[in-house]
């Protein structure tokens, strides 16, 4: 055989593995993406802060992708039911989880049985929205600003009560960080969820607790005392509120919302995905429905800077449950 030949042979020997990757099934899955409706998991009922970001962004993305985006309600163990839902899904953007940052953040070290590594079967997708938390105390506490509060926790005999959503919720830990860097002493009552907490807190059963914005109503109809935000800026909520690091450098604690598929989801779909998302949340439309949510912001990171946040908070949220000794089966 000629080398003439034997060069016409190796260069369409080559131009067909070339065209045969092209049209690989996982390389024609990612040019075509979405191929089907996309379910977005939401872990919590209708009216919380992930559900209503999902309903939000579904709507823009339906718009945009013109392709139906669902939303579906998976509800239980702090998030994991639908975690686990989702990282046994199959790998192709499909199926996607909108998930809280305590999935990710605390769950792992509260859990000692939990047989999901949200962090190993998870990968982020994108960042959707964020929050702050908010310093709220019963009405009556005689007290008017951030300062006076910690003065006042100082001397109380016997110390003030404040409540949280439970045992290990970001309630919970947010209040003991804030007990260390004031050197207050501060009693724990743990609630079966926000929304008993705040009904706590209004009656009088216990002095303060962390809520979220969505409790803004109750601010501004004098129910409850608002004190001081948990962001590193003031909240557009509460404009005129100081944030606790005004008075204790660094001290933040933000809520946010991610959008996670499975591990193993080709790279062009996650990119994809990310472009999409980002694309709606660039959208005067979607920042001013996620505003009026609850004070939600819209919250467009890369993918490098998601995963910084999440390994920060990891490392934020651990030495406290270390420290507290908490576990949960």
């Amino acid at each position: 055989m000629s080398k003439k030949v034997i060069h016409r042979f190796a260069y369409f020997f080559n131009a067909l593995i070339f065209w045969s990757a092209c049209f690989s099934p996982a390389s024609s899955q990612a040019q075509i993406y979405p191929s089907q409706a996309i379910k977005l998991i939401s872990p919590i009922p209708s009216g919380g802060a992930p559900d209503l970001i999902a309903r939000i962004i579904a709507a823009k993305l339906s718009e945009l992708i013109q392709q139906a985006v669902v939303v579906e309600n998976r509800v239980g163990s702090n998030g994991m039911i639908a975690a686990d839902y989702v990282a046994k899904s199959a790998a192709d953007g499909h199926t996607l989880l909108v998930g809280m940052d305590s999935i990710f953040t605390i769950n792992p070290y509260l859990y000692t049985k939990s047989s999901l590594d949200v962090n190993h079967e998870l990968v982020p997708v994108a960042t959707l929205g964020s929050n702050q938390f908010v310093l709220s105390a019963n009405a009556n506490l005689p007290v008017k600003s951030f300062s006076e509060f910690i003065e006042w926790a100082k001397h109380a005999n016997p110390p003030l009560a404040y409540a949280s959503a439970g045992n290990g919720s970001q309630h919970h830990l947010i209040m003991e960080l804030l007990k260390s860097r004031a050197g207050v002493d501060l009693m724990h009552v743990p609630y079966k969820g926000g929304s008993p907490a705040t009904t706590a807190t209004v009656g009088g059963e216990v002095a303060v607790m962390f809520a979220g914005t969505s409790n803004s109503n109750l601010i501004k109809a004098g129910k409850l005392k608002a004190l001081a935000s948990t962001g590193l800026k003031r909240s557009r909520v509460f404009s005129e509120l100081p944030t606790i690091n005004e008075t204790y450098p660094e001290f933040e604690a933000s809520i946010w919302i991610g959008l996670f598929a499975p591990t193993n989801t080709p790279i062009a779909t996650l990119n994809k995905l990310r472009e999409y998302v980002n694309k709606a949340l660039s959208t005067s439309e979607v920042i001013e429905s996620l505003f009026k949510s609850g004070g939600i912001e819209a919250f467009i990171s890369s993918q490098e800077e998601f995963k910084a946040l999440i390994l920060r908070d990891q490392k934020k949220y651990s030495k406290i449950i270390q420290t507290l000794k908490i576990r949960l089966d």
